[in-house]
């Protein structure tokens, strides 16, 4: 984030930053927190009662006018208190797109936070656009040469991270947009449920934790002892601009089916398909039935598992290749060398370290990512577009805060 306006040199004077959306919880509080510690201006602008709840600093701008009126209002925003920055969750949603618009045309650079394009426990903040919106080149040589010429990656600690905490915040900003939609009347979301259906999901996948646990672990064990050769298939979230706008699904369902049905016509006999859920799923939708359905109806429900819950590791590194659209798990498999093959636009879709030539040769002509390759992309993005951190513990948000605002003010990884 050490970038500002042209011809200005920004990473030593004080900013004067607006916060947009947040992904749902602390982060942006915290961030907001230590931006105004560290000396600079922070205004903070709440869409609907959720933005607001996690909020409650001073700075508070109350949008509730119809996105029709968001461009003006943010040319205003940004003539009137100055903005140097803009800080966003997500690029995809609609007022984060037209937000996007509205600072190229006036010059003020746009920080992107997703979740991180290397797993686990790296947070992606990315100049102007991320995965399918980002500026990084597709050539591997170029990412060979660039990476030759930076010093090793400090160390890196993992970071706690808890599912209860995530699923907990979701369900209380659900509750606090439902609530205060009379004082947001022209708010809508970007997800694809009404926030009362999304918090019953959440509420709903809490209380069945224990018993998903379960038949998750007994599942893994069956399949690490059987020494079958298995693909593995994470899910992505349903709401997922990366779907929508970045693949070429209209829905998980398709992409779900898609993946089915070439298992089933190309894939070995003796391959299994093993088709995981996402970790902040929000139960809306049965995943594990719809798999099912979709694997009786193509012949192959003897060969096709679920995992509702449950640590990826140990699956990726013994998969005999991962078919993905375009999830950060992708880079996950890539770095411990299992073959990987992307469906949609992803940042890491790069020759010598996917497979090129399409799902239907993938489950018999898969080899494995060039790991020189590979550690070159890695070593770039930490440079450019990685922080070490997450979302979902208080370590996780503290690293994350204290590596954002340095790279803000223009300052490389801090030392653990």
């Amino acid at each position: 984030m050490g970038h500002g306006r042209k011809g200005e040199n920004r990473p030593e004077s004080p900013r004067s930053v607006l916060l947009l959306q947040g992904l749902m919880g602390r982060i942006f509080r915290r961030l907001g927190q230590q931006l105004i510690k560290s000396g600079h201006k922070v205004h903070k602008v709440n869409f609907n009662g959720g933005d607001w709840l996690f909020w409650r600093l001073p700075g508070g701008i109350e949008y509730r006018k119809p996105i029709e009126e968001w461009p003006e209002t943010l040319r205003s925003i940004i003539r009137e208190k100055g903005i140097t920055d803009v800080v966003l969750f997500g690029d995809c949603r609609p007022h984060h797109m037209v937000a996007t618009a509205v600072c190229r045309e006036l010059d003020v650079p746009v920080h992107v936070f997703e979740e991180g394009y290397i797993r686990p426990d790296w947070v992606t903040l990315e100049l102007g656009g991320v995965n399918g919106h980002s500026t990084l080149p597709r050539d591997p040589a170029w990412y060979r040469r660039i990476a030759a010429e930076l010093p090793p990656v400090p160390e890196h600690r993992q970071v706690p991270s808890s599912f209860g905490r995530r699923a907990t915040e979701g369900l209380v900003f659900n509750i606090a947009d439902i609530f205060s939609r009379w004082y947001y009347p022209h708010w809508s979301n970007h997800r694809p449920w009404h926030p009362l259906i999304e918090g019953i999901g959440w509420a709903r996948k809490l209380a069945r934790g224990k018993q998903r646990r379960k038949s998750s672990e007994e599942l893994v064990q069956r399949l690490l002892a059987s020494q079958a050769e298995y693909f593995l298939f994470p899910l992505q979230l349903a709401s997922d601009a990366q779907i929508r706008l970045h693949s070429p699904f209209a829905s998980m369902i398709d992409a779900l089916m898609l993946v089915i049905r070439s298992f089933a016509r190309y894939a070995p006999e003796n391959t299994r398909l093993l088709v995981k859920e996402h970790p902040l799923d929000n139960g809306v939708c049965d995943w594990r039935e719809e798999t099912r359905s979709i694997a009786e109806m193509l012949g192959v429900a003897d060969r096709v598992d679920y995992m509702g819950w449950g640590d990826i590791v140990p699956v990726a590194e013994r998969a005999k290749g991962m078919v993905t659209i375009n999830s950060t798990s992708g880079t996950l498999a890539l770095a411990m060398g299992v073959p990987v093959v992307a469906l949609g636009h992803a940042v890491y879709d790069i020759p010598d370290m996917t497979f090129q030539d399409g799902i239907d040769r993938f489950w018999t002509d898969a080899a494995p990512p060039d790991l020189e390759t590979f550690n070159a992309f890695r070593r770039v993005l930490v440079e450019r577009c990685l922080i070490p951190g997450g979302f979902f513990s208080e370590e996780a948000l503290d690293k994350v805060v204290r590596h954002a605002v340095a790279r803000f003010e223009g300052r490389g990884l801090l030392p653990e």
